[in-house]
């Protein structure tokens, strides 16, 4: 018989067990207060990165926005000089043959003829007032649709990199590799899809297939791209060329062909919308407009300034014609966005962060 002061006692099964659970809760809670103590930490030292005001200001910097925008590495002035360098060169002589007039009318002004005229002829003053408010509209009308195509040509390029980054990848998981033979041609065909994003910016700068192409596809095909009108068009039949024989071979099913294809004719849509903004320019009755009332304006300005500015008139005169077309040659410059100018879209760097996504595709894609 037990005694009455006898306790009951667990079991060593039992007692193994509650300490198990209380080793186990005891870790837990450790580790858990480890993650805290290390997210705390990332989100002091992601608070110290944005609170440095060094780095907030370099990011805004023209160097590294320009960097960003186009992946070279120059100097702020050297940016500078380069995204004003093609807008001078046009206005330059316009802007040296407005300072010459506005010295030509302090000369009058000078020997008494300026002050007979403005007598003889009141309205100037409200005539320049007029031409200001019809300028200022025009001009703002010119910089917004300038701006707009270039923004839609932008969303159009970037969603050309989204498209091809989806194609390739699912060119390298769908498609099945039977043959070792199969390897090679797939790596063929993801570079053939960076091809067409070059063959697109050769076609809407108006410039022949060259060697850009030439390391992308193979001599035939190259060979080929020489003869034709339209050489992404040619681009995008054999690569939808070769998912159809894929298909054929069993090598990938039905719905998978189908998404493929979907994406091919993304890359389509997307080269049919570069084209339509190429060629449809901007009406040129606004710009003959534009061009007309300017000269207008800066044949009258000088004659009011005149009086106050005297022999001031021509560098002022210089000045202002070199903000007014500086502004109408930006918007010139923009509206057709696929060019070689530095205020252009960088579709040389587009292009290659497109090859290097592939690069990098053809080289982690595991052999089927």
């Amino acid at each position: 018989m037990q005694g009455p002061n006898n306790k009951k006692t667990a079991s060593p099964p039992e007692q193994n067990k509650n300490n198990s659970k209380e080793s186990r809760e005891k870790s837990s809670s450790l580790s858990s207060q480890k993650r805290f103590l290390l997210a705390e930490s990332l989100l002091a030292e992601s608070q110290r990165k944005f609170f440095s005001r060094e780095k907030y200001v370099a990011k805004r910097s023209f160097r590294e926005r320009f960097g960003l925008y186009t992946g070279e590495e120059h100097s702020a002035i050297k940016v500078t000089l380069r995204l004003t360098e093609s807008v001078l060169q046009a206005i330059l002589p316009w802007v040296i043959l407005w300072g010459g007039y506005g010295f030509l009318i302090s000369l009058l002004n000078y020997y008494g003829h300026i002050s007979k005229v403005n007598a003889d002829i009141k309205a100037i003053p409200n005539i320049v007032i007029s031409l200001n408010i019809v300028l200022s509209l025009l001009l703002i009308f010119r910089t917004n649709t300038a701006h707009d195509r270039f923004w839609e040509a932008r969303k159009l390029w970037g969603g050309m990199v989204n498209t091809v980054r989806n194609l390739t990848r699912r060119i390298s998981i769908v498609i099945q590799e039977r043959q070792p033979e199969d390897r090679t041609e797939k790596e063929a065909m993801l570079r053939l899809v960076v091809a067409f994003a070059v063959a697109m910016k050769l076609h809407l700068r108006r410039e022949p297939v060259n060697s850009e192409l030439a390391c992308l596809i193979s001599s035939s095909k190259y060979e080929a791209l020489q003869d034709v009108n339209h050489p992404p068009l040619q681009i995008a039949y054999w690569i939808g060329d070769y998912f159809q024989h894929q298909h054929e071979r069993e090598c990938i099913d039905v719905i998978e062909l189908h998404a493929l294809h979907l994406l091919l004719d993304e890359m389509v849509n997307l080269l049919g919308g570069c084209e339509r903004i190429l060629k449809t320019p901007v009406p040129l009755v606004y710009t003959i407009t534009l061009k007309m009332l300017l000269t207008f304006y800066f044949l009258l300005l000088p004659w009011e300034l005149v009086s106050g500015l005297t022999w001031w008139t021509g560098p002022i005169l210089a000045f202002l014609s070199c903000i007014l077309l500086g502004i109408d040659e930006i918007g010139a410059e923009i509206e057709e966005p696929f060019g070689h100018d530095a205020n252009d879209l960088p579709l040389d760097a587009i292009c290659k962060t497109m090859l290097r996504n592939t690069y990098d595709l053809c080289s982690s894609c595991p052999i089927n």
